[in-house]
């Protein structure tokens, strides 16, 4: 039987930070969550995703499948444990893209970007109507005081130009692994 030898990379920010840009990049580059959120244009159930009905979700979470999950902007957002088990004995590094709910239970800054930033990225995605945008930057300002805690995190990428944080986040995925 395999052992689990790699451990998980997390990916953390605020929405509109360019976490999804990166990882978009990343996946395309170098070939899964679960949510109850419905699927965004051009997303596939079991590639961008597993799209659960929320009983399923919750059902999952009852019988203690997740390594992490939140509830964010009215969806639930998690990672089952057999997944995380699957990528790292396959020899592969699983990398979860997560809020700070996720990064507290998997874990237990400023990151770069002003608040101002945050908003302007949140509406110009034109993905999401007022009322999620103002839960999102609500949440954001939650997160960026999480940042400040010592060791939130492991390397900090300011995603400013994407190419460079693009670089720094490959740099830092292949270094580490």
């Amino acid at each position: 039987m395999s052992t689990v030898s790699k451990k998980p990379i997390v990916i953390y920010g605020p929405s509109g930070t360019g976490k999804s840009t990166l990882l978009k990049r990343l996946f395309a580059d170098y070939p899964v969550s679960n949510t109850t959120r419905q699927p965004r244009t051009g997303e596939v159930d079991g590639k961008d995703y597993h799209f659960l009905t929320r009983e399923q979700f919750i059902a999952a979470v009852n019988n203690n499948e997740f390594i992490e999950h939140a509830e964010f902007s009215g969806n639930m957002y998690g990672t089952t444990i057999q997944s995380v088990k699957d990528v790292a004995t396959s020899g592969k590094t699983c990398i979860l893209d997560i809020d700070t709910q996720g990064v507290a239970l998997v874990k237990k800054t400023d990151m770069g970007c002003s608040e101002d930033e945050l908003e302007r990225r949140l509406r110009g995605r034109g993905t999401d109507d007022e009322s999620s945008i103002q839960k999102r930057l609500a949440t954001a300002k939650k997160e960026l005081e999480f940042a400040k805690q010592p060791n939130a995190y492991d390397v900090k990428i300011v995603n400013e130009d994407v190419e460079k944080a693009y670089k720094e986040l490959v740099d830092f995925i292949f270094e580490k692994n």
